[in-house]
Order: structure tokens, then sequence, then C-alpha cells
């Protein structure tokens, strides 16, 4: 079966999906039951430019909002429509300042074409690196203008070869204007099928949004005055169980050379059964869940939710950032670094380049089992001078990319016309 025909069996099986399934993948087919019916009660001002901007999960739009924000600010005419894939980024793109919001149906070309008669773009823009080929061909036929911004292409990345390179090539090759995050990922996108002249370097829109989140976090807010505190605060960010093994190993060790240490442990998927075994974890030490009368003065803070990770980085004197221990990649260095607070993560880190400029400035320190764990957070949480160079430098580097997000708007500016 090819491209086509598994995009359209895809689209076929979303109506026969379950509404309400704990399994992410039944999500993703039932999140698309009627959703071209939805695009197309949508109302277009043909009087009016649109920009459809797309970003398949929470990061990528992470990087878009910026750009949308400054769209919607200074180019007010513009309609504006945002499409994700994933399920899980549909609370995330209700809280867009867009006009029409809405995940992104399946690649095959007569839902591809029913979408785009319905919001009938001026211009489509990718975030990040997700460029959907049936999508890219339909929307350049039509004579709409393509983009990517803050687009990023790794050297191992699967993009780049075989099936999906040879699939992607096309796509690739039919976009307008490109801004790439860094020089190398420019060469690497030409490589796969950018024209060269399409192509600047823009840098990263994240930058500018984690520098913004952070100078606006408000540590009297209802949310963080009640964890305020002069203890050494570990804030350990969208954590899996392979984080979890060597840092709970590594926190009785930590509180015996730093005894009024508090750990604040943000699971990426706060699920009943990841809290429980948190919890089971931390019975002796005295775990609280956010919110509640104990948590202000509990040494283990249990965050049971999400969507609150970028605020709480603002009560730290270090940060761990999950990820690093297993192959699902790093999560978002920068949110902890943006607040001047160095940073720790797992060994699986060089595919992260925020990671890898984190620990060339020595604003960033990649650990390899519990003993590793604990000797830095030693380091940082009982020696003041060094964690401050340290968080200094990770707050560099988010300086240092800042401008990204004019730069996209530049772009995406200049493919309305």
């Amino acid at each position: 079966m090819g491209y086509e025909g598994a995009a359209r069996v895809a689209g076929a099986l979303a109506a026969f999906a379950p509404a309400s399934s704990t399994s992410k993948l039944v999500e993703t087919f039932a999140s698309r039951r009627g959703v071209l019916s939805r695009f197309e009660a949508f109302n277009r001002d043909s009087s009016r430019p649109l920009l459809w901007m797309h970003a398949p999960s929470v990061g990528e739009g992470l990087q878009a909002r910026p750009v949308l924000d400054e769209v919607r600010a200074r180019l007010p005419r513009v309609q504006l429509a945002y499409t994700y894939f994933s399920p899980s980024a549909a609370s995330f793109a209700r809280g867009l300042s867009v006009d029409f919001a809405d995940v992104l149906p399946f690649d095959a070309t007569p839902d591809v074409c029913r979408a785009l008669q319905a919001l009938r773009p001026t211009a489509l823009v990718f975030s990040k690196l997700d460029v959907w080929p049936t999508l890219a061909r339909q929307a350049s036929a039509r004579g709409t203008k393509l983009g990517l911004i803050s687009a990023t292409l790794s050297d191992g990345s699967s993009r780049r070869t075989g099936i999906a390179g040879a699939l992607l090539r096309e796509a690739y090759a039919e976009l307008d204007l490109v801004g790439a995050i860094s020089a190398g990922d420019a060469d690497r996108l030409i490589a796969l099928g950018v024209p060269a002249n399409r192509v600047s370097v823009t840098g990263d829109t994240r930058y500018d949004q984690v520098w913004s989140r952070a100078g606006a976090t408000d540590l009297s807010s209802p949310l963080l005055l009640p964890l305020v505190s002069e203890r050494p605060t570990l804030v350990a960010g969208s954590t899996w169980p392979a984080d979890e093994a060597p840092l709970l190993a590594a926190w009785n060790t930590i509180r015996a050379q730093v005894p009024n240490a508090r750990l604040i442990i943000v699971p990426h998927e706060p699920t009943p059964a990841h809290l429980a075994s948190i919890e089971k974890w931390g019975s002796s030490l005295g775990v609280a869940r956010l919110g509640t009368a104990d948590a202000g003065a509990a040494d283990v803070v249990l965050v049971d939710r999400v969507g609150v990770l970028g605020e709480l980085y603002a009560l730290a004197t270090v940060a761990y950032v999950g990820g690093g221990f297993h192959k699902a990649g790093l999560h978002s260095v920068l949110e902890p670094a943006a607040f001047g607070v160095p940073v720790m993560f797992g060994p699986l880190f060089t595919n992260s380049r925020d990671a890898r400029l984190l620990v060339d400035a020595d604003g960033g320190l990649a650990v390899v089992d519990a003993s590793s764990l604990a000797a830095g957070l030693i380091t940082w949480l009982g020696n003041r001078s060094e964690r401050d160079a340290a968080g200094a430098a990770a707050r560099a580097v988010v300086h240092t990319g800042l401008g990204a997000a004019e730069r996209s708007f530049a772009l995406v500016a200049e493919l309305l016309g």
C-alpha cells in the first residue's frame, strides 16, 4: 500500500474509532471524526488574507505561537487558522488567539482538497519539521505560498533517507521560504530538496517564547505563592520513570549533604499509576500534591496536572529536565534556562541542539547515573557561586537566541504578500 492508500485507510478508520479511549493511537483516529465538516463550517472571509499555521504537537506549537501573536498584532486583517496532528495539543490550540483551530485531516488527496477549499489559505506555514507531502503539493497547485519556520533537520533524521526522504523531497522543494534554526539545519534542508535561494537562518522562536514567559511569570500568583521558599529547590520537569529511577535513588544522598533541599517533581504523564509510584517512594519523606494545604512545607511536591511546568521553573534553584534516559527525546531545557537556572539532564541529549549549547556554555550538565546526578546536584544546590555562574551562563544562551520571532514574522509577512 502506497502513501496515498495508507492516508485514505487512516481517514476511513476515523469513522469507527471510539470517541472515548485511553489509547493515544485510538484518540488520534477519533479526533478526526467529522473534522472536514468542521473545516467547512468555518466562516472564511474571502476579502481578507488567511494564514494557515500547522504544528504537529505542543512543542512545535510553542514555536508557532510567537509568530501568530505578531501576525495578530501587526497584521490584524489576516485571518488565522491553526492545525495540529497530535490530539494532546487540542487544549494548547484552544488557548491561541486564532480564528480557527482543529486537528489536521489525514494527508489523503480528497480530504486535503476539502480542507484547502474550506480555508483557502493565502499562505500555509509549517512549524519546525512536519511538511505533509499531499498538503504541500495541493496547496502549491492552488497558488498558496508555502513556508517553514524554526526549521530543523538533524544529522541522523530518518527524513533524510529511504522512503521518507523520497516522499519528502518533492514536498520540501515546494516550499517558497524557509527559516532555519541554524546554518547546519539550512545545509541539510537544502540537501533534502529546498532550493538554496529560499532558505535563510532565522533562529528558533522558542527562545523568544520562553524568555517572554519567564519575564511575565508572577511569583505572587495563586499557583506559585504557596511554594515560594528560600529552600534549595530542585524542579524536576517532564520526568519519565527512566529519569525517576536515578533521581529518586540519588535523593537521600542529596538530602544528607543539603538537608533542607526540596524536590518539586512534574511527571510528563501524570497518570494515576505514575503518581502512585512516586508517592510510594516518598512516603517516608513527606509528599504533598500541588495545590494541597501541605504543599508549602513538604519536602517533596508532586505535580498531578499538565500545563504549569513553565511557571514552576521560577521556583527552581536547579532544574532537571526529563527524557534524557530513554530514546523518546529530551524535553525543553530552554524553559528553566530562561529563568537563569542551571539545568541537568540524562545522557541521551546529543539530538538536542539547546542541550548541547548549554553544556558547551557550562550552563547545563549531562549525568549518566544516580551517582553523577547526586554529585552534580550537591554542587549546584550547595555552592551558590558555582550555581549562580552556571545559571547566568544558561540564561545567556537563551538571550543569544532572541530575535527569531521577529525574523520569522518577516518571513511569514513576505509569504502573505
